[in-house]
């Protein structure tokens, strides 16, 4: 009995000290968690983005990209050229690394940023627009001036 409850206690502690991967996409709470920006529900499974730092594993969740682009500009993120991003692929719902990622601007998002990304070029139509992610933030930027006009 004593050499079972040491090799239980043994698997326990193995498992219980695995470090966990903080490179890859962590557990959505779907309709419960709220964007870190705008703090709206993040529920919208195909415009959802998911920021890691990559020192702390911290996460943070945005229910729309130009969220993101404006918290990192917004709260000063020091960190934000390490930081690990994950956006969910508007036409697959798939998570896919943000950094290589393909964008079009011809979609219903969230918080009207309309920026959809693809994991391959080709899911976007010809004749659109298509942003890498170093030119989406200017998109963004545009849309962010045409809303906060429209609001004053």
């Amino acid at each position: 009995m004593f050499k079972f409850f040491s090799v239980i206690f043994i698997v326990l502690i193995f498992f219980g000290c695995e470090k966990k991967d903080i490179t890859s996409v962590q557990k959505v709470h779907w309709d419960r968690d709220m964007c870190e920006r705008c703090k709206m529900v993040v529920s919208d499974r195909k415009h959802t983005v998911e920021v890691i730092n990559a020192k702390t594993g911290k996460k943070y969740l945005f229910d729309d990209i130009g969220c993101m682009m404006l918290w990192f500009d917004e709260e000063d993120i020091s960190w934000k050229d390490s930081a690990i991003i994950w956006i969910t692929d508007v036409k697959t719902g798939e998570w896919i690394d943000a950094r290589s990622a393909y964008y079009d601007t011809m979609n219903l998002t969230p918080m009207s940023y309309g920026i959809g990304a693809h994991k391959k070029r080709s899911d976007i139509k010809d004749g659109e627009e298509v942003l890498d992610f170093t030119t989406i933030k200017p998109h963004i930027l545009k849309i962010e001036n045409q809303l906060n006009k429209k609001s004053h």
